[in-house]
């Protein structure tokens, strides 16, 4: 793959097999200005070789599996906000790290799965084709030219997923301790949704909360009204709610608030929804401002005082 990763300034971690680099990167700014970790689990161009040898259109995947540079989008923001920041290096095609680890369709493994093995709720996702390891694409079909090695699939888990979570783990309970109160905001970008009725403008952003239980209903409202006053279309938990990160990782009852938002594709990619266009900067500086108005409501929360320097 030719297109040249994001490289963030931090601490890395994990490690992509294969390429045996780092699978995400860190960044705490100094003194931790304000309470608000942004990630970007998908947003990961890091393709090993062998990797895309096995797959059998690695273009095509690629563009559809990931955020497209919601990476890039992520750090914009976090430069202009002082926030935190998480990114992933490793690619959604070798591993989605929204996803459990025991969500995956283990036909596809060769060797099968590790007994026992639950088939319910944990592993729907993969029954679809999206899995821990993404199987099947609309227009595609199968990704993979054949089955993947168990000890291949453990590595990548060690490698990529435990790292990256504990990682996150750390770096909200250490913000939490800071101020009292944390949001983690998990930033990912999806194809532009239909119309539901006739006449009605599609979402361009969608706040997903796991339908109440990850965020307290302060922040939510909060993120509606700032989009409703920058002419910003946005809607509630459907078609996408949040996932594994945030029944993970959020504890509102401890503090920890953790907010899915997907941002239309449309709205900062060309019409090939491949490089960024001239949109790109306009949605990162409205996501920037609702960062610092949700940094305000997180650190009350807390019970802290945002200084007058970061909002």
């Amino acid at each position: 793959m030719t297109d040249e990763a994001l490289r963030i300034e931090g601490e890395s971690g994990g490690c992509i097999p294969g390429l045996d680099t780092p699978a995400y990167t860190l960044r705490r700014p100094p003194g931790a200005p304000i309470p608000v970790l942004i990630a970007a689990p998908h947003g990961g161009r890091d393709y090993a070789p062998v990797l895309t040898e096995r797959m059998r259109d690695a273009a095509y995947s690629a563009l559809r599996l990931e955020d497209r540079h919601v990476d890039r989008m992520a750090d914009s923001i976090a430069a202009a906000t002082g926030a935190a920041l998480l990114v992933a290096h490793a690619p959604r095609a070798m591993l989605d790290l929204n996803r459990a680890t025991d969500d995956m369709d283990w036909s596809m493994v060769a060797g099968g799965a590790p007994s026992p093995t639950r088939h319910s709720a944990a592993n729907r996702r993969a029954r679809s084709g999206l899995g821990l390891v993404p199987r099947r694409l609309p227009g595609l079909g199968e990704i993979w030219k054949s089955r993947i090695d168990r000890a291949d699939l453990d590595a990548r888990v060690e490698g990529i997923h435990r790292p990256y979570h504990a990682a996150l783990a750390a770096a909200l309970e250490d913000l939490r301790d800071r101020w009292g109160a944390v949001l983690l905001i998990d930033l990912h970008s999806m194809p532009p949704l239909r119309a539901r009725h006739a006449g009605e403008q599609p979402g361009e952003f969608v706040i997903g909360d796991r339908f109440g239980a990850s965020c307290s209903h302060r922040l939510v409202a909060r993120a509606f009204d700032w989009f409703e006053q920058h002419g910003r279309v946005a809607v509630h938990n459907r078609p996408y709610a949040g996932g594994y990160v945030l029944d993970r990782h959020a504890a509102p009852a401890r503090g920890i608030h953790a907010m899915q938002i997907e941002v239309c594709r449309a709205s900062y990619l060309d019409a090939r929804l491949e490089e960024p266009s001239g949109r790109f900067g306009g949605v990162s500086r409205t996501l920037a401002g609702l960062v610092r108005a949700l940094a305000a409501d997180v650190s009350d929360l807390g019970g802290a005082r945002l200084p007058l320097a970061a909002e």
